[in-house]
């Protein structure tokens, strides 16, 4: 019996990239856990992103961002891209890579890049470069960035995202567990016991 992990995020949310790397530590020696990630823009089109330079974002990862990332020892800092990227492309090129079996890889690349190394995952050729290095074809993967079907498979993650109520990233749910935020490695394995029980 193989147990999921279903978690929603944004690429261009730090606590998701925190989320990400303590599951991963949780299932380290569950070889019957499944990670399925979900897309949930925090800032779609047309609203406005943050950038770095106003009060808000270093406020946050003072107080909130960087302790957390200490205390779950994950690697993060606070991007310089201004204003940060919409994320619809790196999503809808998610849905590619996911037809060609490097969901995990692809969205791994995504969220170091953005958080570890400063780079503009709103940017085509950027997101291209990060493909490749996934396991991808560069080429396929930007005709995908403007593929109808893709386009509307995205769409489809967001309606699906909004008939769950899904309000905050990333959520994880494992059975009939509802996580919202980060949480310990405990909690994500006694959920996971709780599943494989069921």
């Amino acid at each position: 019996m193989t147990a999921q992990i279903h978690i929603w995020s944004d690429y261009v949310c730090p606590f998701c990239l925190i989320a990400d790397e303590v599951i991963e530590r949780a299932i380290a020696d569950l070889p019957d856990v499944e990670v399925v990630h979900h897309a949930h823009e925090l800032r779609p089109r047309p609203a406005p992103t943050l950038r770095p330079e106003d009060p808000y974002l270093p406020d946050i990862w003072r107080r909130v961002v960087y302790p957390m990332a200490r205390r779950h020892d994950v690697p993060v800092q606070l991007p310089s891209v201004s204003p940060q990227p919409y994320t619809e492309l790196a999503f809808r090129g998610a849905q590619y890579a996911l037809d060609q079996g490097r969901a995990d890889a692809y969205h791994r690349r995504i969220m170091t890049a953005f958080f570890r190394e400063d780079l503009d995952i709103g940017n085509r050729e950027v997101l291209a470069r990060l493909a490749g290095e996934a396991g991808l074809d560069p080429v396929a993967y930007t005709a995908a960035l403007d593929d109808a079907e893709y386009a509307e498979r995205h769409r489809q993650e967001l309606a699906e995202s909004e008939r769950l109520d899904i309000t905050v990233v990333p959520t994880i749910i494992i059975g009939d567990r509802r996580i919202q935020g980060v949480a310990d490695e405990g909690v994500i394995r006694r959920a996971l016991h709780e599943a494989f029980a069921a």
